[in-house]
């Protein structure tokens, strides 16, 4: 490893592109610092122990929600818009030819749109979250205070995303995925030291048993989530030969890598923004409430029937997102038109049946791993009495992220003849 580094400190480029990318993330953390005036601090802090959603916006922005600073919206609402476009190229036909047929520039009238819907999501969602919290000081609870707020909190939001994009372009690797990386990391870091704090004020060997628990639950769930996210099954592909003028082609094998984590992290992220929904909308009503009283009761997030309920709705959404990104059908005719088949497979139907069964059973080995994974913070906190700083969803992210900058780092040390990481 530490020769690798040193490659990539020996490439001039390379080493323009990773420094770039640090002191952008750099300046993303200390952007992150800003206050948004008007905001009661304190009702935002009591509201993070009420609403379970807010935990996770909290999670990915790396504490910047609860200090309620200009970056407190995050990457979010670029993410929520980037899902809400790809659903919107399905079910609107022209933008799915604007997809498909308009090249780069098509492309780039998404991304553009995509932008634009960010930025305004950040601001509607900033002004609902102040309003619906009453986390606003008396002298900023009028029209032009609510605007403002919203407006600060969405240039927030936009130069996070422009940071990002600056990344991908500048940088190494997927500058949007890094930001939510960054967040991550910022706030296990955070998590540990607090931990290696209260075994050095006193907290005796409650206090160490809990550090030594989190370390060690934090460096098996590293390890197995990587093992799973590197694992693929490759599917065999064999190219029959056929002669085009002088010169034969074909006659080569080939493999289709099917990942065994391919529906990454958004079944989680769907599943947690439905168990938080119901609670949303009964604390609105008041905390007294009889509705919300049996829900933070006998649905909080370290009671059984959050976790089976949970576990069900990953493995739901988990086939769901399948159904929506993986087409059988588009495979097989592609095999098919390229001269190809699967060895004792027949092509056409048969194709596709075995390319289902297989997708399928993959997406149950996920879901359920998945289902397992997002459980295991909580078993922690009710049987051990620790308060794990990370949740499944954020191991997974910080992985995948981590895993495929190294691949780009790779990438571009293998093209100037050293070795990666991996090598």
């Amino acid at each position: 490893m530490w020769e690798t580094l040193r490659n990539v400190w020996r490439v001039p480029e390379l080493r323009k592109k990773v420094l770039y990318t640090f002191f952008m993330l750099l300046i993303y953390r200390l952007v992150g610092v800003i206050p948004v005036p008007g905001i009661d601090r304190a009702a935002i802090q009591s509201a993070m122990g009420t609403y379970d959603m807010l935990g996770l916006v909290n999670m990915m922005t790396g504490n910047a929600f609860s200090q309620m600073t200009i970056m407190a919206m995050g990457i979010s609402p670029y993410i929520n818009a980037s899902i809400i476009m790809q659903l919107l190229t399905i079910a609107i036909p022209a933008l799915e030819r604007l997809q498909k047929d308009g090249g780069e520039e098509g492309k780039q009238k998404i991304n553009r749109i995509t932008r634009y819907v960010t930025v305004g999501l950040a601001a509607l969602q900033a002004i609902g979250i102040i309003a619906g919290l009453r986390a606003i000081n008396p002298s900023y609870q009028n029209f032009f205070g609510y605007v403002t707020i919203g407006i600060i909190m969405a240039g927030g939001t936009a130069l996070a995303m422009w940071i990002g994009e600056r990344i991908t372009k500048n940088g190494i690797g997927n500058g949007i995925s890094l930001l939510i990386f960054a967040g991550i990391v910022s706030n296990l870091f955070n998590g540990i030291l607090a931990s290696v704090q209260n075994v050095f004020n006193g907290g005796g060997m409650q206090a160490v048993g809990q550090l030594v628990t989190i370390l060690l639950t934090t460096l098996i769930i590293l390890v197995v989530v990587t093992f799973v996210d590197l694992a693929e099954r490759r599917i065999p592909v064999q190219y029959a030969k056929r002669v085009v003028g002088r010169k034969m082609y074909g006659g080569q094998s080939s493999h289709i890598p099917m990942k065994l984590l391919s529906v990454g992290v958004l079944p989680l992220i769907f599943a947690y923004s439905f168990m938080a929904f119901p609670g949303t909308i009964f604390a609105m009503f008041g905390t007294n409430s009889g509705a919300y009283k049996w829900w933070s009761t006998n649905m909080n997030q370290t009671s059984p029937w959050y976790m089976i309920v949970c576990a069900l709705l990953i493995i739901a959404f988990s086939y769901f997102y399948t159904s929506i990104t993986f087409n059988p059908q588009d495979i097989a005719k592609n095999i098919q038109q390229q001269g190809g088949h699967i060895p004792g497979i027949r092509t056409g139907s048969k194709t596709v049946e075995f390319l289902t069964r297989t997708s399928n059973r993959l997406t149950l080995f996920a879901a359920i791993f998945l289902a397992i994974l997002s459980t295991v913070p909580s078993i922690l906190s009710v049987w051990q009495q620790v308060a794990i700083p990370f949740g499944a969803s954020s191991i997974l992210i910080a992985v995948s992220v981590a895993i495929e900058t190294v691949r780009q780092v790779e990438s571009q040390l293998v093209m100037r003849n050293y070795k990666g990481f991996l090598g």
